[in-house]
C-alpha cells in the first residue's frame, strides 16, 4: 500500500468512463500525458493491468471492472462526506443511464433533464426511451422507470406516481364521424393501439377497457401512436400527461373511459449508494412530485 496513491482513482474512473485519454484529460482539466502516467502508476502499485490499450481507446480488463465498482463506492463516499461539511450542491461526475418507457422518457423526462446536467457539468445522462423492460441486474440501465413494482431481485423500488389515461382524438376526426355519446357509439370508429405480441407490460393491455374494438393501426411505440392520433387516423388511449398538453387532442367520454396506472423508479441495490445515481433518482422523483397535476388531472378534464 505504500506505493498506492488514492488520488489515482480519480484518473482511473475518468478513463474508464470516457474510454480515451484525451476525453478523460479534458474532463479532469489535465494533459493526457499526466493521465497516462497516473494510470500506469496505479497499475504498478496494484500489480495488475487495468486497461486493454487499443487504437480505438481504453477497455477495462476484468480486474479493472472490479476496481471500478470499488472506486465508485469510494467516490460516492467522498461526495457524501463533502456534502456533510460543505455548503452547496455535490459535484457529480460520470454517466447515469436511465431506462424509461418511450412516452415518459421522450415526452416528460427529456424536456426536463437538461437542468440536472447544467447543475452538474461533469454528469453525463444517457436517456434510453424505449418500449421495453430494462434489466438492472444485467446493467442495461442504472435507473429504470417501470409500470410495476419488481417482485424479486436485489432491487430498490419507489413509487413515483399514479397516472391517468383516457381516450383521445382530434376535433377534425370527431367532426367527420357520428357523435360519440356512449360506449355503444364507439363501434365502427377507427382505433390506434399496441401490437398485441409486442406489449412489453401487462399494464398496457387495455383494449378491453374500451370495449369490443380492434385497432386498425398498431405500434409498439406510444409516441408513434400519439403522432398517428394527431394526424387524424383514429382514437387512442393516451396518458393525460402527454395528451393534456396537445391542444389538437380532445378527450372522448372522459367520465366513462378512464384508466389509472403507475410509474415506479427502480435502482439496483449495488448502485443505490452511488452519489450520481441516488441524486439523479431524487431529481426525477422531485420532477414528478412537482408536476403531479400533469399525471392526475380531474377525470373529466
Amino acid at each position: 500500500m505504500a506505493d498506492f496513491n488514492w488520488n489515482d482513482l480519480r484518473f482511473f474512473l475518468a478513463v474508464a468512463r470516457a474510454g480515451t485519454l484525451t476525453t478523460a484529460a479534458q474532463r479532469l482539466r489535465a494533459d493526457h500525458t499526466t493521465v497516462s502516467r497516473r494510470i500506469s502508476a496505479l497499475e504498478d502499485a496494484l500489480r495488475v493491468t487495468l486497461f486493454e490499450r487499443r487504437p480505438s481507446g481504453f477497455t477495462l480488463t476484468p480486474q479493472g471492472e472490479r476496481l471500478k465498482q470499488t472506486a465508485e463506492v469510494m467516490e460516492s463516499a467522498a461526495f457524501l462526506a463533502q456534502g456533510m461539511v460543505a455548503d452547496g450542491d455535490l459535484a457529480l461526475a460520470g454517466a447515469v443511464r436511465i431506462g424509461a418507457p418511450d412516452g415518459f422518457g421522450s415526452c416528460f423526462l427529456a424536456p426536463r433533464i437538461g437542468a440536472l446536467c447544467e447543475r452538474h457539468p461533469e454528469l453525463e445522462v444517457q436517456l434510453v426511451a424505449m418500449p421495453r423492460v430494462f434489466s438492472l441486474s444485467k446493467r442495461e440501465a442504472d435507473i429504470a422507470i417501470s409500470l410495476s413494482r419488481p417482485q424479486e431481485g436485489r432491487l430498490y423500488a419507489r413509487k413515483l406516481t399514479d397516472y391517468r389515461l383516457g381516450l383521445y382524438g382530434t376535433a377534425a376526426y370527431l367532426d367527420s364521424r357520428p357523435a360519440i355519446r356512449s360506449r355503444a357509439d364507439l363501434r365502427g370508429q377507427s382505433f390506434i393501439g399496441y401490437i398485441d405480441d409486442l406489449i412489453f407490460a401487462p399494464e398496457l393491455d387495455y383494449v378491453e377497457t374500451i370495449g369490443e374494438v380492434v385497432p386498425r393501426i398498431k405500434s409498439s411505440s406510444l409516441v408513434a401512436q400519439l403522432k398517428a392520433t394527431q394526424a387524424g387516423a383514429g382514437l387512442c388511449m393516451l396518458p393525460a400527461f402527454i395528451a393534456g398538453g396537445e391542444p389538437d387532442l380532445v378527450p372522448v367520454l372522459p367520465e366513462e373511459l378512464t384508466i389509472t396506472r403507475s410509474f415506479w423508479l427502480i435502482v439496483h441495490e449495488d448502485l443505490r449508494s452511488l452519489a450520481r445515481i441516488s441524486m439523479t433518482a431524487d431529481y426525477i422523483a422531485d420532477l414528478v412530485r412537482r408536476e403531479q397535476a400533469l399525471f392526475l388531472p380531474p377525470p373529466a378534464a
